[in-house]
Formats: C-alpha cells, sequence, structure tokens
C-alpha cells in the first residue's frame, strides 16, 4: 500500500463491530473484566485504550516501525524518548536544537543526572570528537529549529552504533512523508503531532516510533507509568488530520519554495535558510535522505528594517508559535521558540535577533507573496536607536 493510501485508509478496519469508517472513540476510562483474574488487553485507558492502539498501528506503520506510541504532546513524546537512558548518561544534541528540547534537559532531566551536549551535527569530525564513554545516545534535529540545517542520518546512526550509542531523530519539520529516520538507521524516531500530522491547530500531541522491541519496552513503561497519553477525542482529530497529510505538504512546499525565489530577490532580506536551495551546505544530503526540503524557511531580516513592525504589519501570514498547520505561521526565534535558550546558547546556535523562521500554509500563493511584499515595505527605515 502507498503512503498515501495509507494515511486514508489506515492500516486496519478501524471498526471490527460495526463497520464504520471513521476509528470510534472509545472515551472510556475502565473495562470489565469478562472473567476473574483474567488479564485483558484493555483494562485501564492510562495503559491501554482501543482508539490510541488504532493510532499506535497506524504510527507504526507511517514509520516503517514494529513499535508506535502516542502522546499528550511532541515535548512528552522527547521525554519517553530520552527516558530509556540512565543517571549518568549524556546525550549529544543537534545545535539548534528547538529550544524546548534544552530546557528539558535543563529543567529536568539535568536533576536526574542526565546531562548533554550542544554540537554541530553537520560535522561529523566535531562528533566523532564529542563521544566520550558516557555518551549514550545522539538527539538529531534534520532538519534543525529555526537555522534548517541538515544532518546526515545514515552517517550519524551508524557511527553511534559502533560505540553502542542510540540515535533519536526528531523528524517533526518532515514528518515521515518526506523522510522515514529508521530506514536510515535511527533507533527512535519522535514528532509533534501538533504540527504537520494535526495540520489544523488544534491538537496538541506527540508520537514517537521504534524497531527495536527493548527501547519500545522503556517507552511504553513511560507511556503507561508517567501517563502522558494521548486523548480519544485528540487522537480522532489526529487521524483526520493525518488522511490530507500528504496533500497539505505538497502544497506547502510549493508555497515554500515559491516564497524562497520572492525572498532571494527582495532588498530587506540578507540570509535565507533552506535546504532546497543547491548553495545551502546539507543541499545534497537532503537530496539523498528526504524526498523534499519541506515547508519550513528562515531568514535574516536586514538591519535597515525594523522587525517589530515588519510583524505586526502582516494581515494573512499569523504571527505565532507552532508551524506545519495549513495557515502560514511566522515567528522570531530569539523570544519565541528559543526564549529559553541563554545568550551563550543563541550565540553559540547562531540564533541572532533579527532571524524569523516561517513556515508555510496552504493559502494562496499570491496573497502571501503580497503580504510579505507590504509588511516589508512598511516596516524599511523605522529602526529606533
Amino acid at each position: 500500500m502507498h503512503f498515501q493510501t495509507l494515511l486514508v485508509h489506515g492500516h486496519e478496519k478501524p471498526d471490527k463491530t460495526y463497520n464504520a469508517v471513521i476509528p470510534p472513540i472509545y472515551l472510556t476510562t475502565t473495562y470489565r473484566s469478562e472473567k476473574f483474574g483474567k488479564r485483558e488487553r484493555f483494562g485501564y485507558s492510562r495503559g491501554n485504550n482501543p482508539t490510541r492502539a488504532y493510532l499506535e498501528g497506524l504510527i507504526a506503520e507511517l514509520e516503517g516501525a514494529k513499535h508506535g506510541f502516542a502522546f499528550s504532546s511532541g515535548m512528552t513524546a522527547i521525554a519517553a524518548s530520552l527516558a530509556v537512558l540512565k543517571s549518568g548518561d549524556q546525550v549529544l544534541v543537534t545545535k539548534n536544537v528547538y529550544g524546548g528540547t534544552v530546557a528539558l534537559l535543563d529543567g529536568f532531566f539535568k536533576d536526574f543526572g542526565l546531562s548533554y551536549e550542544l554540537i554541530d551535527m553537520s560535522d561529523l569530525n566535531q562528533l566523532e570528537r564529542a563521544f566520550n564513554e558516557k555518551t549514550k545516545a545522539v538527539l538529531i534535529e534534520s532538519p534543525s529549529n529555526p537555522l534548517l540545517d541538515i544532518t546526515d542520518i545514515e552517517a550519524v546512526s551508524r557511527a553511534a552504533k559502533k560505540r553502542g550509542i542510540i540515535t533519536i531523530v526528531d523528524n517533526t519539520f518532515l514528518s515521515p512523508y518526506l523522510q522515514r529516520p529508521l530506514e536510515l538507521g535511527a533507533d527512535i524516531v519522535v514528532e509533534s503531532a501538533t504540527k504537520f500530522f494535526s495540520g489544523h491547530s488544534d491538537v496538541i500531541a506527540g508520537t514517537a516510533a521504534t524497531n527495536d522491541d527493548g527501547l519500545a519496552g522503556k517507552i511504553g513503561a513511560y507511556q503507561r507509568l508517567a501517563g502522558g497519553i494521548a486523548q480519544p477525542f485528540d487522537i480522532y482529530l489526529l487521524v483526520r488530520g493525518l488522511k490530507t497529510l500528504s496533500v497539505r505538504i505538497d502544497r506547502q512546499v510549493e508555497n515554500a519554495g515559491k516564497i524562497v525565489e520572492f525572498l532571494q530577490n527582495n532588498p530587506g532580506i540578507d540570509k535565507i535558510y533552506y535546504p532546497g536551495l543547491a548553495e545551502h551546505p546539507g543541499y545534497a544530503i537532503n537530496q539523498r535522505q528526504s524526498k523534499s526540503p519541506g515547508s519550513m524557511v528562515s531568514f535574516l531580516l536586514n538591519p535597515a528594517y525594523n522587525i517589530a513592525v515588519f510583524f505586526d504589519s502582516l494581515r494573512y501570514i499569523t504571527p505565532g508559535a507552532s508551524l506545519g498547520s495549513v495557515e502560514t505561521l511566522i515567528q522570531h526565534p530569539a523570544t519565541g521558540s528559543h526564549a529559553t535558550f541563554s545568550p551563550e546558547q543563541r550565540k553559540q546556535a547562531g540564533i541572532t535577533d533579527n532571524l524569523i523562521r516561517l513556515s508555510a500554509g496552504i493559502e494562496n500563493l499570491n496573497d502571501l507573496i503580497e503580504d510579505l511584499e507590504q509588511a516589508l515595505k512598511k516596516s524599511i527605515g523605522k529602526n529606533s536607536d
């Protein structure tokens, strides 16, 4: 079955009782035991739920995995993946990774003895030098958030496996429609399902998948015991969103490419970060490991333009957190997604005050270009001293 068909029809009949086309929503918290002392598949919904089981089976199929898990948020999925490690372990992390991931490591896992180091994952020599006896995991974002650095997932996974180190890939920016990290050698793939999976800015959820039975056991135990589970009605919305994942992403990628062309020819833009450009350092690697460069674009606004006026002048493009939705979203990473980074961490990661991140939506392209153009015109020469 091709990916697009799997998205629409699912991996199994969603309702074996009444043949409903849409998976039923099981809101029950508990289940009647058929016989005293018999352990049923479904007993208490923190442990398992038919609605969640359907989604998790679908996630496994989409990611090319044996085991899929659905969580209450993308951050919970990352936490569950990091929870396979132990006190004293170290994880090497993409240097301009999502700020929330670093905040999780600093604000939670640090107290439990898990250390981390931010490194340039696109530089294999730097990665090799960073490995030490405490390193037990590598956490990759490719493309990274927000500078869209590309990591050779296959090469990093191979280097890690030689040392018994696991590779975790946050695949949120591309989704399994455009990139399948497990097929490239990664051990765990996580997605913020809030983003492209949902696609409509109305669900908070996360997913994880793996082919490793041992890792699956630890992730499943964390899910069951910590209780950070995706809820049935959210899963219903998520399954509905997944049906249009491929057509949404196709349109978003098309819009992103045209927006990049516009930005390339505008004097207000000093630099563009987009893996679809031949001059991007990771262009060749991304071409090899992904179906397309995706629909995320970052760029530097010329200092002669007032960034606040630019944001406040936008009419259709929505300033706000998140990405991957039908509406085009735009964000200032230094005060948004990476506000939790220290100034030193932002400097190390290359996140400057004039950096802007844009997630292309599915609107009419001419409206988006017109919106960017008028906002740039209004913001030129209005910087305060």
